[in-house]
């Protein structure tokens, strides 16, 4: 049921949509190159000049000159001019027709947007504005300049699968401050002047667009940060002033709502997580912010900094969105890295043990060298801890790293959670062993439901239903009940134990980590009569038979349970892509109260 501020503010949304798409504003307006409150461009290039982080950046700009852009995990050929309607995998391309006429969610209609809204963010074209300062080589900001001339005529302002996504224009918005601040300079006064009033009609989209009622989540919060950064670096145009009131408080009201006391951030995924901490970075490089949310930044980094290896790797918990907010390139698991560098120079207290090239990705661009080269004390030594508000257990100790999911579904329709409830996945020495299957597709209806079932997590299935009912591809209900029972960790062990309430069953799940065996007790209560349990476990590497109930992995671990058949499954570990991977399932036909046990022997 909509309330009348809901029905006012869409109406009022509507028409002021109706209004600008037909007249929209050709203001003359003017900004100078580079923008103030960013580092100097060339400064930046100084201190970059000749590094592994440069050479690999003008290796990407090559390609992409020649319209070979990385998307997701893979080098999309578009030929010699881009369809920035068409979808590069199906070959289906939408009109520009009025945006809110584009069927963008009915994959047959429309194609895959994620595919399409990627190369649209623009941010292939940061990447040359990069190279052109650190080149000086013209041959960059002049494809710069071509692209988005084509763009502007292929997609005519509120017109298009393009202003379909209030956040794909915020994303787009960013980017072309970027542009403007590292090639502004080399702009003519006739394409500039352009340049700025489709920067400026991107703001209007994003005052009039803003996800209040339609996704208050990560949406949100990135539309916020864009429409901020027009209005603080771009004073001049006419509403930067109303565009900077309104958003900061919107954001600063989003780090006291959506985070949680314990750093996590509320959409219980862990690569969403690090979206949402880059989002609250860049508003704090450009804004002075309140103690509070200093405070609530650091308690973000600081549960990070817990959950990833002490290589900096990322296991996926929910979904994996497989964009960035900035240099979207490279091994999806590894931006963490970059994103606890900037915080750390951010913050003050180094959080994690990167290095010069964490550094390069995005710091040395928003912060500046001065700042990056400032030395801060050493961080502290992972340890085993329970974050109570997301539910994540982290098990560290050694050259162990466990992660242990004992939370809740996300809140409301719980869109970015999976099925998840008491997996755990592990890594040795950063190798990996248990891993999560990830996400591949929000919109394909065989492979989304696929990579997001019980079944693709280290976890139970009871009766062949997921822990809760799926309804869509971002809906869930009838959400599990969860509690965590223990955690300890003392003297030589870790335990935590943990409940999972549904559909009439109890799922309590143990792990222990004592010494060098890490040992699971799954105990399954309910309906006495005869039940289907299933236990899957998915891996890294294919597991090697030695006995029937005993399996080697990779020369880390000796995997032992009873009952299990080597199966063939998928993993994803970027968005958009699969590969064949390995699982062990258990089956019984049983009835209830059963235990069911398993046991990885360490060998690191």
């Amino acid at each position: 049921m909509r309330s009348p501020h809901e029905i006012y503010f869409r109406l009022r949304q509507e028409a002021a949509n109706a209004l600008l798409a037909r007249s929209a504003p050709n203001l003359q307006l003017r900004a100078d190159a580079p923008l103030g409150l960013l580092p100097d461009p060339e400064t930046v290039a100084t201190a970059l000049r000749n590094t592994d982080y440069a050479r690999d950046l003008m290796a990407l700009a090559q390609e992409v000159l020649n319209n070979r852009i990385p998307i997701f995990d893979r080098v999309m050929d578009y030929g010699p001019e881009i369809a920035w309607r068409r979808d590069p995998n199906r070959g289906t391309e939408t009109p520009a027709s009025y945006f809110r006429r584009i069927p963008y969610l009915d994959l047959a209609a429309a194609g895959d947007h994620k595919f399409i809204w990627e190369v649209n963010r623009h941010q292939h074209l940061v990447l040359l504005a990069q190279a052109a300062v650190l080149t000086g080589d013209a041959r960059y900001s002049d494809h710069v300049f071509r692209q988005l001339e084509h763009w502007w005529r292929e997609n005519p302002f509120q017109h298009g699968i393009n202003f379909a996504s209030a956040l794909e224009v915020g994303f787009r918005a960013l980017s072309w401050i970027w542009i403007f601040h590292l090639i502004g300079a080399h702009m003519s006064a006739e394409f500039r002047q352009r340049f700025l009033a489709e920067l400026y009609r991107h703001g209007l989209h994003l005052e009039y667009n803003l996800s209040i009622y339609f996704s208050p989540n990560t949406h949100l919060l990135g539309e916020a940060v864009a429409l901020h950064a027009l209005g603080r670096l771009f004073p001049q145009f006419p509403r930067a002033e109303n565009w900077h009131s309104l958003t900061r408080d919107i954001i600063a009201n989003h780090m006291r709502g959506r985070v949680h006391e314990d750093g996590s951030y509320f959409e219980q995924s862990t690569y969403y997580h690090v979206y949402a901490l880059d989002m609250f970075a860049f508003h704090a490089v450009l804004e002075e912010v309140s103690p509070e949310y200093h405070a609530r930044l650091a308690r973000m980094v600081e549960f990070l900094a817990a959950i990833v290896t002490d290589n900096g790797c990322l296991a996926f918990l929910g979904d994996d969105d497989g964009g960035r907010l900035f240099h979207p390139y490279g091994q999806r698991p590894r931006f963490a890295r970059a994103s606890l560098a900037l915080a750390s120079v951010l913050l003050g207290r180094r959080c994690f043990a990167y290095n010069d090239r964490d550094l390069a990705e995005i710091a040395q661009w928003w912060l500046g060298p001065e700042r990056c080269a400032a030395q801060l004390p050493a961080s502290p030594a992972p340890h085993s801890r329970s974050f109570n508000d997301t539910g994540i257990i982290t098990i560290r100790r050694g050259p162990v790293a466990a992660l242990f999911d004992a939370g809740l579904f996300g809140p409301g329709s719980a869109g970015h959670s999976h099925s998840d409830t008491l997996s755990i996945t592990l890594t040795v020495d950063d190798r990996e062993i248990l891993v999560d299957s990830g996400t591949f597709s929000y919109m394909d209806p065989e492979w989304r439901p696929a990579f997001r079932c019980s079944a693709a997590h280290n976890t139970i299935r009871i009766d062949g239903c997921d822990q809760a009912t799926a309804a869509g591809p971002f809906r869930w209900t009838n959400p599990p009940e969860v509690k965590l029972l223990e955690f300890a960790d003392e003297a030589g062990v870790t335990r935590a134990t943990a409940i999972c309430c549904y559909r009439g069953f109890a799922h309590t799940r143990t792990v222990e980590l004592t010494g060098d065996q890490l040992s699971i007790t799954d105990e399954i209560a309910g309906p006495s009569s005869e039940h289907d349990i299933e236990q899957f476990w998915h891996f890294a590497v294919e597991p090697r038979p030695l006995t029937p109930a005993a399996w080697d992995i990779d020369g880390l671990a000796e995997f032992t349970c009873e009952g299990g058949v080597l199966e063939q499954s998928w993993r994803s570990r970027c968005f958009g892509s699969k590969e064949p991977a390995w699982t062990i399932a258990v089956r019984r036909r049983a009835g209830l109260p059963l235990v069911v046990h398993a046991r990885l022997e360490l060998k690191a």
